[in-house]
């Protein structure tokens, strides 16, 4: 996991409609960045609804959401149009990204060790410098906590 002061690496990857999304195409816009196991599971759903149902409050307070996951592109548009996904969805299938923002980690499965995505979200600000990171977040609150941090004094 990236350290809260330090710059958010750049990237570049595709997005549900294969178009290439870059980090630095939202310098000057505070983006929430947040990073989730697979497309259509349990927990993966109900982050990403959440999400969605605050979607304007993070377009009111400026801020950019993007999700990223191993999954494809195409799996990305199916789980967007599914569940009315407004925002963006970027596919790191080579976990290039994923790997650079430190949440391939081992985890527990049926109690035995895999190496997996750990649900992880950062919020990055205007200059690209990482202002938040939080590690293991819990799907379904993830987004109102992220928005209560918006919402402090800087």
């Amino acid at each position: 996991m990236l350290p809260v002061n330090s710059p958010a690496p750049d990237f570049t990857l595709p997005d549900a409609d294969g178009k290439l999304v870059s980090l630095s195409d939202f310098r000057g816009r505070k983006v929430v960045l947040y990073f989730y196991p697979k497309d259509n599971t349990p927990g993966c759903t109900s982050q990403a609804c959440a999400f969605a149902e605050r979607y304007d409050a993070f377009q009111d307070k400026g801020a950019v959401v993007i999700g990223i996951s191993k999954d494809s592109a195409v799996s990305h548009r199916k789980f967007a149009d599914r569940y009315n996904l407004p925002f963006i969805l970027l596919s790191d299938p080579d976990r290039e990204v994923i790997e650079r923002y430190g949440v391939w980690q081992e985890k527990k499965m049926y109690g035995k060790p895999v190496m997996g995505v750990v649900r992880t979200t950062y919020v990055i600000d205007e200059q690209g410098l990482i202002i938040s990171a939080e590690e293991n977040v819990k799907a379904a609150g993830n987004p109102a906590d992220v928005l209560l941090f918006l919402d402090l004094p800087d």
